[in-house]
């Protein structure tokens, strides 16, 4: 659930393009419209070419053209996906499970999103940026290992039977927000909470990297790394800020946690690297920045700056130890530790919406009948619920999906690399 309308149903009919076009100039509010836009802009440039830039400066240098290929392709395949059927099974209608067709191929749009002041399609293209990230997410539990068309076919099976129902039930008027009260203002649980568990899944199902846990497998280039994790961060803006759907004080102070929570767990991550290893790392800092992004996510737009910060303070410390917990004590090879900090960091932040909710550290307070009790259980039952779902849904289409291409690459192509073996390509000359 979002503010400014993300209960609302949406508005009945099928208005023809010319009066739609007409009513639109009469009835839309060009400057939240203008923002939405941004926005959408701002969140796809976080999957490209952000995401892509973070994940390959992590892989070696061989297998960098095959993640920027992953992030590209998902992107593209998604984006179509959404339109066939994706933003008509989320938003069209509010039954407690699924929406209806009703909005197939993005038809029947509304003039006018109901309960908000920019036109549907707006609405519709946004959310579907959203769409487009979630699966890429993913990409980094399984980089170096797995092969392209199975990479397509689970991202496409995963996003309809995994984030398409989820992002109903959070945001499309579906259960867990209509009939329990369950808030996600901008993608904790329905984005970060998914891919992570998302991640861990598809990560035991593959196994680890040949070498894994017994040679140290660097990140090929941190400087590229550190240019993606920037975009990444400056496109948050556009995925926390334009939650708000206008052009407000509401996306100002969705901003502002924003870039408050991800400066706090950047610093704090790097001061545990310095306490434990006595270097602060670029590797290091800019994992923390998008450990506290996706912490604050869920609870970006009711909190305070004060309450932003505490979220990043948790968010750093506790996404710096699941990464341990995950690579050392359970020895799972999810690469680019997409579990630990996104599937952690959206899940505490999603539990944590209640205390941050507080006015005493700036939170917008609870509706009448309402508090913090109450809200943690809607909180726990929606993380719960998600976590279980996603995790058999994504056994059933990694499973699925293997049945069309096999899952991982030979041996041979693993050591050569995926640029070569499954692009032919090189993403830079290695002597």
């Amino acid at each position: 659930m979002r503010l400014g309308g993300m209960k609302a149903a949406l508005a009945a009919g099928c208005v023809a393009p010319i009066a739609a076009h007409a009513q639109e100039s009469a009835a839309a509010n060009s400057g939240d419209t203008g923002w939405i836009l941004t926005a959408s802009a701002f969140v796809l440039l976080m999957t490209l070419p952000g995401l892509g830039l973070f994940y390959g400066g992590l892989v070696r240098a061989r297998n960098v053209l095959s993640v920027l290929m992953h992030c590209f392709a998902i992107a593209c395949a998604v984006s179509l996906l959404w339109a066939v059927a994706g933003y008509s099974l989320v938003f069209n209608g509010a039954e407690p499970w699924i929406g209806g067709m009703g909005n197939a191929f993005l038809a029947n749009l509304a003039p006018l999103r109901d309960g908000l002041t920019i036109p549907e399609n707006a609405f519709a293209l946004f959310q579907m940026t959203f769409a487009a990230i979630t699966p890429a997410l993913v990409v980094g539990a399984f980089v170096e290992r797995v092969r392209f068309g199975w990479v397509m076919a689970f991202s496409l099976l995963w996003t309809l039977l995994v984030y398409f129902p989820v992002a109903h039930w959070m945001w499309g008027g579906g259960w867990l927000a209509a009939q329990w009260g369950a808030l996600d203002f901008a993608g904790g649980i329905v984005v970060h909470t998914t891919a992570g568990i998302a991640a861990l899944v598809v990560a035991l199902l593959l196994g680890p990297r040949k070498g894994f846990s017994k040679t140290l497998m660097l990140p090929h280039s941190p400087a590229l790394t550190m240019t993606g994790a920037g975009l990444l961060w400056v496109g948050w803006y556009g995925f926390n800020g334009g939650s708000a759907l206008a052009a407000s004080a509401g996306a100002a102070s969705a901003i502002l946690n924003t870039h408050f929570a991800a400066c706090t767990a950047a610093l704090v991550w790097i001061g545990i690297e310095y306490w434990r290893i006595g270097k602060p790392t670029s590797v290091g800092i800019v994992t923390g920045a998008i450990a506290g992004l996706a912490t604050v996510t869920p609870a970006a737009g009711y909190t305070g700056p004060a309450g932003a910060i505490i979220l990043g303070l948790l968010g750093g410390a506790i996404c710096f130890y699941a990464v341990q917990l995950v690579k050392q004590k359970w020895a799972v090879d999810d690469s680019l530790d997409v579990f630990a900090v996104h599937g952690v960091g959206g899940i505490i932040g999603s539990l944590l919406i209640p205390v941050t909710m507080l006015p005493a550290i700036g939170g917008i307070g609870f509706a009448e009948g309402n508090g913090v009790s109450q809200q943690f259980a809607a909180q726990a039952l929606a993380v719960g619920v998600t976590i279980f779902w996603t995790a058999v849904a994504t056994f059933l289409c990694a499973k699925g999906a293997a049945l069309l291409v096999p899952m991982r690459v030979t041996e041979e192509a693993e050591h050569d690399g995926l640029d070569i073996a499954s692009h032919g390509e090189r993403g830079w000359e290695i002597d």
